[in-house]
């Protein structure tokens, strides 16, 4: 069998795609709070991973430190999230566009160095584990299930069940969320901020609305990277797991959620087929040539269908 031969036979691998579908829900969900702003806002919130990196870090110490119900914890990390959403709007949705986007990087960076360091609640960069036990005993009842399909020795599928379960759900009711009287002032905000508020529409408390369901987006997208990695560190939270939902978003296209999930799904399929492949390069070269790779396909794009895989060429056209 030639090498090229061995290296696809990796797509066929049950494990393989149980991976690519756990990236793939949990950046997808991410990316859903990135459309809902940049999409469907027009504004461009770089911010992301720290509203993520708040929902994990919740619902962990809540678990570990302060012995609350997981279940419990869960729906407290979504609130801290959109409290922190509505603390870091309130100043800075006044700025113009290009300054709210560098407050909300600095945003994140304040949170991924706060838990560095904070290592008393946190573990700094020792991080923080131990939170999933309520889960693990859900997934044990799944594996028993699924032991009857001959499946019960995939340990992932049950997180990946309910993954990719909430991600559909949260794309459908953002769907038609958007489709709402509430989703549309979010698009007049977006053309045409002035027009909107000359109609009588707060423009200020829609944007901080919408800050503030992505945060919540963030959160649960939180939740199933701590469950995937079964451990949190500071370094899970880095500014470039937010570009890559914007990877995201450009490959699936602005203002369309399905297309997040296509997105999502053809980022990590890229991603992770070349990191497993068996290619003649080391860790590092092989760890370039993966974003060498996405930065082509993006280029590509740009150049041949800027408006995305699902996205309308008349999306793309934002009001100054």
């Amino acid at each position: 069998m030639t090498p090229l031969a061995v290296s696809l036979d990796v797509f066929g691998s049950l494990d393989f795609w149980i991976g690519v579908g756990l990236l793939a829900a949990t950046y997808g969900i991410f990316t859903l709070g990135l459309q809902l702003n940049v999409g469907f806002t027009g504004v461009i919130n770089f911010g992301q991973a720290g509203f993520m990196a708040i929902g994990a870090y919740t619902m962990a110490i809540l678990v570990v430190e302060a012995e609350i119900s997981f279940w419990l914890a869960l729906g407290a990390s979504i609130l801290v999230a959109m409290a922190a959403g509505l603390i870091i709007g309130l100043p800075s949705l006044r700025l113009r566009a290009d300054y709210f986007a560098i407050v909300t990087i600095a945003f994140a960076e304040i949170i991924r160095y706060t838990a560095v360091n904070a290592r008393e609640l946190t573990g700094g960069s020792q991080g923080i584990g131990g939170f999933d036990g309520a889960f693990l005993d859900l997934s044990d009842l799944m594996l028993e299930g699924l032991d009857s399909f001959g499946l019960g020795d995939q340990f992932l599928l049950p997180l990946l069940i309910v993954a990719v379960a909430v991600f559909g759900l949260l794309t459908v009711g953002m769907y038609f969320l958007q489709r709402s009287p509430w989703g549309r002032v979010l698009r007049a905000i977006r053309e045409d901020e002035d027009a909107a508020r000359a109609l009588g529409k707060n423009a200020f408390a829609y944007k901080l609305q919408s800050i503030s369901i992505a945060a919540a987006l963030g959160a649960v997208a939180g939740w199933f990277l701590a469950l995937n990695l079964a451990f949190i560190s500071p370094t899970q939270f880095d500014p470039l797991f937010t570009f890559l939902g914007f990877a995201v978003l450009i490959l699936g296209g602005l203002a369309n959620y399905f297309g997040v999930i296509l997105g999502a799904i053809i980022l990590w399929t890229l991603l992770e087929g070349l990191r497993l492949m068996d290619l003649p390069l080391d860790a590092s070269q092989t760890a370039a040539l993966r974003y060498v790779l996405v930065g082509l396909v993006l280029i590509g794009l740009m150049a041949f269908r800027p408006q995305g895989m699902l996205g309308k060429r008349q999306e793309m056209v934002l009001g100054d």
